[in-house]
């Protein structure tokens, strides 16, 4: 695959988008990374918004993260990935990062978490992350991170239903 110079950060709203996320997420997280049997879908996603990364030269989607309210306020982020074929640089995992912020940001976030992969943790910090503390996830060192929403403004969307 060739890198293309160019990705659009959007909520995944059609159904190949969807499909497209859906599949994206079991390569790197079930057969890529071996952390899930089958595939990676949970309970979470009834609620969560998928967004993903498209590369303007092939309109694939090879990114994907996924953004969710667990109370008032307060979101998280997960299961952020991309492209094993698309992984030279930062380019996709930055912007999809930003994508989900700042719109959490847009629709009244107060506090944005996420559980991030000890090898990813310098990454997130670099990006105005700190780590609140180490957790354990499917038998895996993770931090629980925490944006600075001060480098992540609201944007002009308005929030569509889920």
């Amino acid at each position: 695959m060739s890198f293309p110079t160019s990705y659009q950060f959007k909520i995944a709203t059609s159904p190949n988008e969807i499909a497209a996320y859906f599949a994206l997420r079991r390569l790197i997280f079930a057969e890529e990374q071996q952390l899930f049997l089958v595939d990676d879908v949970d309970e979470i996603d009834a609620i969560a918004y998928p967004i993903v990364a498209i590369a303007s030269d092939t309109q694939r989607v090879v990114g994907v993260v996924r953004i969710y309210e667990t109370e008032p306020g307060i979101w998280y982020g997960g299961r952020l990935g991309t492209h094993p074929d698309c992984r030279k640089g930062w380019q996709i995992g930055k912007g999809l990062i930003d994508k989900a912020v700042t719109t959490a940001n847009t629709w009244g976030c107060t506090q944005f978490l996420a559980t991030v992969q000890l090898q990813n943790v310098r990454f997130f910090q670099r990006l105005h992350w700190q780590s609140l503390e180490e957790v354990t996830i499917c038998d895996r060192a993770h931090h629980l991170m925490q944006a600075d929403l001060a480098f992540y403004p609201p944007e002009s969307q308005t929030r569509e239903a889920s």
